[in-house]
């Protein structure tokens, strides 16, 4: 079994990018620290056979849904608080960019786009990710990447 500070080294990239497609420049840091600690706990009794890379985004995912849904229950800084509550829990006059717009997507389509797109990863490796199969991670990003052109309005300026 490898050294797990050389796992770090060698996939340490590929989590990062994992964690910033899913969740933002902002969070991505620390759900990558907690994809490894949690993998370090985890390591030994990793089988040998194992696909390291495949384990790590896993774990990468789960980690970025976690991250995900903590700032979910988390208020919103503004810096004028409204008259009145606004019905989205974001001040009226936010507007939204492209984190928004992947925000929007159904959840399989988000996930297929940020992994095969922002993190580079094949339509395998998301469908063991995400279940189901390569066709169907394909199929998804494709439609995701369609739906944010249509909906996201620097994609069509371009």
């Amino acid at each position: 079994m490898r050294p797990f500070e050389q796992i770090v080294a060698e996939y340490g990239p590929v989590v990062l990018r994992v964690c910033r497609a899913v969740l933002g420049p902002q969070d991505a840091e620390d759900a990558w620290s907690e994809t490894f600690l949690a993998a370090l706990r985890a390591y030994p009794d990793l089988p040998a056979d194992a696909n390291v890379e495949a384990w790590l985004v896993t774990i990468a995912h789960r980690k970025a849904v976690d991250v995900t849904r903590s700032n979910a229950r988390r208020p919103i800084a503004v810096e004028e608080v409204p008259e009145r509550p606004s019905g989205t829990g974001r001040p009226d006059r936010w507007d939204g960019d492209l984190w928004r717009a992947l925000r929007e997507l159904p959840g399989r389509q988000r996930s297929a786009v940020a992994y095969h797109y922002l993190a580079g990863l094949p339509y395998q490796e998301i469908a063991a990710i995400t279940g189901g199969s390569a066709d169907a991670a394909r199929k998804a990003a494709s439609d995701g990447i369609k739906r944010l052109r249509a909906t996201y309005p620097a994609a069509t300026s371009t």
